[in-house]
């Protein structure tokens, strides 16, 4: 299997409040509360483990209350290169109703120093160009700039690295124009980082076209319950996925990536790729916590997904 690095650069301990169902304003009683150590590029790897693959994580995290990540990245065997900032790393409050709907309460994490920032691009310079594939998931600390992104996705690039990119806003707008391998925006995250509504297939298909001139190899646009989109040099696909009953849907798009650089990097066809991504994603929003629980399962949740060509319809 493939050597990974994931870089989460602002990870979050996530608290998971499970609910019947909110009243604003009101006292609410809790039917269950799970604490994670978390992140986007964590909770890929997590899944990317469960694949059969080596990880190795990166990113800054708060010195004063590691433990939770200490103990992940002993559990799951992580080699941990990251990079120690003073403070707390941030804490996230998810509330998630039995209706499957769920309420985030973000953190905005430590304010990273240059000194900090530079140890890091250091770091990775040392360890890169051992790995296959480096994925770039999540939002920035304080401190990190969107402009720094860019400069680590460039270096990243032209250490021979293949770049996974999920993020959002200011930080998709820059990290598109460094042209990365794959990215995975949803519909609403893509329009805001081009200024563009791109609500119909034409249009993103159109947008994929500009995104690969740039670069970009692989435009993965995930929409929720409405499926995924991937377009790519002679790909065009959507994917479906089967009817769960969800328990939360925080980590169905880490989920969805990890399925998707992992069928890439294992040389699967297109369809399976995008209908193990899919079910991956699937399977992530009937649980809390992140990974595959149950590989029977998948497989059953595989051939409920339905994949069909895109048409400009």
């Amino acid at each position: 299997m493939a050597k990974i690095l994931t870089l989460t650069l602002n990870p979050a301990l996530d608290l998971t409040v499970q609910l019947d169902q909110l009243q604003v304003g009101q006292v609410n009683r809790s039917n269950a509360m799970l604490s994670h150590a978390a992140g986007k590029g964590l909770n890929v790897a997590q899944v990317l483990a469960d694949l059969g693959h080596d990880l190795t994580v990166a990113g800054f995290l708060g010195v004063d209350n590691q433990q939770a990540f200490d103990s992940l990245f002993a559990h799951r065997q992580f080699v941990d290169e990251f990079i120690r900032v003073a403070g707390e790393t941030r804490s996230n409050i998810k509330l998630a109703e039995s209706s499957g709907r769920i309420t985030d309460l973000n953190g905005p994490g430590p304010l990273v120093s240059e000194e900090a920032q530079q140890a890091l691009m250091v770091r990775l310079e040392q360890i890169a160009p051992d790995f296959d594939v480096v994925v770039v998931a999540g939002s920035l600390p304080r401190g990190v700039s969107p402009e720094w992104l860019h400069a680590l996705l460039l270096r990243l690039k032209a250490l021979g690295l293949k770049v996974a990119l999920d993020t959002s806003g200011e930080a998709l707008r820059v990290g598109l124009s460094a042209g990365p391998w794959l990215i995975k925006p949803n519909t609403e995250e893509l329009a805001d980082a081009l200024d563009a509504p791109i609500i119909s297939i034409a249009a993103q298909a159109e947008v994929a076209s500009r995104l690969r001139a740039q670069g970009v190899e692989h435009v993965v646009i995930s929409q929720g319950s409405e499926g995924v989109h991937w377009f790519s040099t002679g790909v065009a696909l959507q994917a479906l996925p089967p009817k769960v009953v969800v328990a939360s849907t925080v980590g169905a798009g880490d989920s969805l990536l990890a399925g998707m650089v992992h069928g890439l990097l294992s040389g699967h066809p297109p369809q399976q790729i995008l209908r193990t991504a899919t079910a991956i994603a699937a399977m992530a929003v009937t649980q809390i916590g992140f990974g595959i629980s149950d590989v029977a399962h998948l497989k059953l949740l595989e051939k409920g997904v339905s994949v069909r060509a895109l048409t400009e319809q």
